[in-house]
């Protein structure tokens, strides 16, 4: 439902609105929403992690100069399209891609440069915190960074007076808190659900195991305080305000929202919060979320606990590796068609190649890919190879090719839903699905329904993402009656009843999928082939 344009600037003018910022992968997003929550303004900057030291990072100069870019690019929407210039907003929230390790000194000075949830350089770290607490405590959780860090003798970490992830960072820096929302705790270590806090438990594990080593501080001496979705998490300083609007225009005092990681607030923009429902996010990485009813039976290395903003138990697989290599075959068609002197629309371009997956065998023909740009954890790979191959009676068409791409996309993430599917009988009923795979309609629909084998829906606000979703957040936080949960105010001021369009699972697709599972999981020797023999 759209407002018309005077009634949105009114609301603009009033402060009547909440921004959500997020940083994902390759873009920094910024969303402006109205009362009703709909989208009135956005902006975004696209940003590339480099590969410096054998470390996967962003500096400093490249998480301000986005943040301040996709601002003011969202400020000059404002301005076009209502004649406003923004002063003020109702509340902000910020969110980033989730883990990592950023670690600052008394003065506030980074210490190392930003280690993102990327790099795969932690698994001493992670196996022997894993043992300790008999909960998986994945490569890129900030504690395995800071464990790695310990166990390889790094001089910084007795000069740690905080740590933190991206969105904790960003947050302390507009407001001076070091808070995180409890979804984005939950990637940085484990939580107790009830308590909705750290692990009390674990926490004195980690305690006793540094002690030895007699570092100035203790676990809660450096990290940040654990709130919850709709808390006040602080407000916009005057510093903080300068770093946002590099003009100037935008006044401090604005409350701001827990910051979240990018799991949480895909959640809230999918309305998936509730027991039952799920996600898949769908970019470079993928990863799906369920928000379980109990416990697990055991520990899976594969799957990783963390939580609702609301701190709800959630069941999390994630790939690291999804769109990267579909995305460069792709770019390889639209040199091809430019080659020809055409020039060829990309949306127009993924369709067309996307459309044309459904068009292959079930079981895509024979044909076998790695999309593998980056390890891969689920598999046991510490360095990927992208990989495509087949035999030579394999039907090598288009249709296949491209459906064969798609499916091992979701390969990985398959191989860990599989384990709470199958053995510890997780009932889903349905999944939304958002990121950038579902962008062509029906397409990465179909072909996650049949992985699955479950019903998957995509709304038509899942294109806005996680920006939209930290924007829900802090409007949750701003316009929340007295005792109403997140879940409810979600299906009733958000979605209300919107259920999205529905794709059920095509028995045949399913089959196609698992034949095809069956390729993927002999195939790996042959990654780890390309892994040791390719340098």
């Amino acid at each position: 439902m759209s407002m018309d344009a005077n009634e949105v600037k009114r609301q603009i003018e009033e402060g009547r609105t909440a921004l959500g910022i997020e940083f994902g992968s390759t873009r920094i997003k910024a969303v402006l929403v109205g009362a009703d929550n709909t989208p009135i303004a956005s902006g975004d900057h696209g940003w590339e992690n480099r590969y410096a030291d054998n470390i996967w990072t962003y500096t400093l100069e490249d998480i301000w100069n986005g943040l301040q870019d996709s601002y003011a690019k969202m400020a000059a929407d404002v301005k076009t399209r209502y004649g406003v210039t923004l002063t003020k907003i109702g509340a902000i929230g910020f969110s980033a891609m989730m883990h990592g390790y950023m670690a600052f000194d008394k003065d506030g000075e980074l210490l190392v440069p930003f280690r993102t949830w990327r790099n795969n350089i932690t698994e001493e770290a992670s196996e022997q915190l894993t043992e300790l607490f008999q909960y998986h405590i994945p490569q890129r959780w900030t504690i395995a960074h800071l464990q790695q860090a310990i166990l390889n003798g790094e001089e910084h970490v007795g000069s740690i007076d905080y740590l933190t992830t991206l969105a904790g960072y960003v947050h302390w820096k507009m407001t001076g808190n070091r808070v995180l929302g409890i979804g984005e705790a939950s990637g940085v270590f484990p939580i107790d659900s009830q308590k909705k806090d750290y692990r009390e438990d674990m926490i004195e594990k980690f305690d006793a195991l540094t002690a030895s080593k007699h570092f100035p501080w203790t676990f809660r001496d450096i990290f940040p305080k654990v709130l919850v979705a709709g808390e006040k998490a602080g407000q916009l300083s005057e510093e903080g305000a300068k770093l946002l609007d590099v003009s100037g225009s935008l006044q401090a005092g604005i409350p701001i929202c827990p910051p979240e990681g990018d799991a949480g607030t895909g959640m809230a923009a999918t309305n998936s919060v509730a027991k039952r429902t799920g996600n898949v996010s769908a970019g470079t990485s993928v990863f799906a979320m369920i928000v379980l009813e109990k416990e697990l039976s055991r520990v899976y290395p594969e799957i990783d606990l963390v939580t609702t903003p609301s701190g709800n138990l959630v069941a999390m697989v994630h790939s690291q590796n999804c769109t990267s290599d579909l995305n460069a075959w792709v770019n390889l068609f639209r040199e091809f068609t430019e080659s020809f002197g055409m020039k060829v629309d990309m949306n127009e371009l993924y369709g067309t190649l996307y459309r044309k997956a459904l068009e292959g065998d079930a079981d895509c023909g024979g044909l076998l890919s790695y999309c593998y740009f980056s390890g891969e954890h689920i598999t046991n790979f510490e360095e990927g190879r992208p990989l495509f191959v087949r035999n030579a009676d394999s039907k090598f068409t288009l249709a296949n090719f491209m459906r064969s791409h798609l499916f091992t996309s979701l390969g990985a993430l398959k191989l860990g839903l599989d384990i709470l599917l199958k053995e510890e009988d997780v009932a889903i009923d349905k999944i939304f699905g958002h990121g950038g795979l579902f962008k062509t309609k029906g397409v990465g629909q179909k072909i996650l329904a049949a992985a699955i084998d479950a019903p998957v829906s995509v709304m038509e606000t899942a294109g806005e993402g996680g920006a939209w979703g930290i924007a829900l957040l802090a409007s949750y936080m701003l316009q929340k009656k007295s005792g109403e949960t997140l879940d409810d105010y979600l299906a009733g001021s958000v979605f209300g009843g919107e259920e999205g369009e529905s794709v059920a699972p095509d028995p045949e697709d399913v089959a196609g999928f698992e034949a095809f599972m069956e390729r993927y999981k002999k195939g790996l020797a042959i990654e780890r082939a390309a892994v040791a023999n390719l340098k």
